[in-house]
């Protein structure tokens, strides 16, 4: 036995060879048998019990012991009592697929754990992922002087946008006065990003959207106009690319406009939508996108990967450094005018999961045009489902399809037909084959419908159709439900 063996025998942190394999094989086996299973699972799971939260309050084992029937019941136990989100009866929130070329990603990069904070500690693979980054920026037709960067998620990236903004157009100087434009259908991360960023939340106007859920034009153009006039900085005004309540798209050409005249910066949020330009119906439907400051996406929904796939994308690359870049004198330096640069200067994180592997690889593996069809398929089965709903006797819409999220209810007035919605979305969900989830829309009680699951097909949407159908009829038969409406 070498010196080294000897060491490893006598290290639990390393474990023989052999054992690990074994470890790493049955993982895959539970793994690939819960995806398998995945088309008739339950689109959700039970509520955890007492004693499942019981059995993980435990002190910090000082022992080990084999991480398989760990695994086993994991897998077993305490997963399916959640949402089935990588499942194809998911339409719920917007859905997170998991692509199987994800994990393969992120067990490569876990045990290699090599940094890409700083290029100099691995060119190569920082280069990758500026590679893939490079690919988005150019199918979101960015000029060559843009920048962007994976992130956790759309919350992450807003915040880093929204800092790029304040330090772009406000400064420190401007910060107390600076004032942002949203709609009331935007997402809460960006008020949550604007205050951790400086902004005063006194000076975040939520306006209210049109009857279709987009923000007008006339309407932020008329409260910027107030607030010069009260000595206020207009900075910036943020526009959806598909609303979370709705799916909607605000008008992003007329906005733009009204940016670029009243020099604001321009930010798009399109973590849900935003991934629809990949496709030519998507790309028409977002129009004037490609004229964003900045745009945030979200790969583990529109490109179907795991949660944790965000990105942020910026029109010139020195706005992403300028809030975030520090030198550190115990940090390796990236070569000046060299073709790298380090993502920690464009981030608040320094360390970092090598997160851009798993875009890489899906998309080398797949290639574009799976990814082009699939969310053309997308788009199509949710213009399908919109349209059978409303062909349904008593259900109305209470949105357009602009993408491939809608929005409707019980065709009753106020609060019965908020009653009546709730019910019906319980005993949809409660057959367990598809999930809805449902919010307020104007005061009003909605289901959401969204279609996003690559593993979501025409089968399972019609399925959907088909319960919402016989559901709504029984439930409007019954004495509570008064007679029947009309869509």
């Amino acid at each position: 036995m070498t010196p080294a063996t000897a060491a490893t025998a006598n290290s639990p942190l390393e474990p023989p060879h052999e054992i690990v394999a074994a470890w790493f094989h049955e993982a895959v086996d539970l793994a690939l048998a819960h995806v398998a299973s995945l088309p008739e699972q339950p689109a959700h799971g039970p509520a955890p019990t007492a004693a499942d939260f019981a059995a993980l309050a435990e002190p910090i084992p000082e022992q080990g012991r084999d991480p398989r029937p760990l695994l086993a019941q994991l897998i077993r136990d305490w997963v399916p009592k959640s949402f089935t989100t990588a499942g194809p009866g998911y339409l719920a929130y917007i859905p997170g697929g998991g692509l199987p070329t994800a994990p393969l990603a992120d067990l490569v990069a876990g045990l290699t754990n090599r940094f890409v904070g700083i290029s100099a500690a691995a060119p190569l693979l920082v280069a990758l992922e500026v590679q893939t980054l490079r690919w988005l920026l150019d199918e979101f037709r960015f000029p060559k002087s843009a920048q962007a960067l994976f992130t956790s998620g759309g919350s992450t990236a807003n915040l880093i946008a929204l800092a790029a903004a304040r330090d772009k157009v406000a400064g420190e100087e401007g910060l107390a006065r600076a004032t942002l434009y949203l709609s009331d259908q935007a997402h809460h991360s960006l008020h949550k990003a604007a205050h951790v960023v400086g902004f005063r939340r006194a000076l975040l106007r939520e306006l209210p959207a049109d009857a279709h859920g987009r923000l007008e034009p006339a309407a932020a153009a008329r409260a910027i106009a107030a607030d010069r006039a009260a000595g206020l900085l207009p900075t910036v005004l943020i526009a959806n690319a598909g609303t979370v309540h709705a799916g909607s798209v605000d008008p992003l050409p007329a906005l733009a406009d009204l940016a670029a005249r009243e020099r604001l910066w321009f930010h798009v949020d399109g973590a849900y939508g935003g991934c629809f330009q990949l496709c030519d119906a998507g790309r028409a439907r977002l129009a004037g996108i490609e004229r964003a400051d900045s745009l945030t996406i979200d790969p583990h929904k529109g490109l179907f990967l795991p949660y944790g796939t965000g990105a942020v994308l910026l029109r010139d690359r020195a706005d992403l450094r300028r809030p975030f870049a520090q030198e550190s004198a115990y940090l390796p330096q990236a070569a000046a005018g060299g073709p790298l640069e380090d993502f920690t200067d464009a981030s608040p994180e320094l360390s970092r999961d090598f997160r851009g592997l798993r875009v890489w690889l899906s998309l080398k593996t797949f290639g574009a045009a799976a990814f082009r069809a699939a969310l053309a398929e997308k788009l199509a089965l949710a213009e399908r489902a919109c349209a059978a709903v409303a062909r349904i006797d008593g259900l109305e819409l209470a949105s357009g399809c602009d993408l491939s999220l809608f929005a409707f209810r019980v065709a009753r007035d106020g609060a019965e037909g908020d009653a009546l919605s709730r019910e019906l979305l319980r005993r949809v969900n409660a057959r367990q084959r598809v999930y809805l989830s449902g919010t307020l829309l104007r005061g009003r009680f909605v289901l959401r419908l969204c279609v996003l699951s690559f593993r979501t097909h025409a089968e399972r949407v019609d399925e959907a159709i088909a319960q919402l159908r016989e559901e709504t009829a029984a439930l409007l038969r019954e004495p509570s439900g008064g007679e029947r409406g009309g869509a």
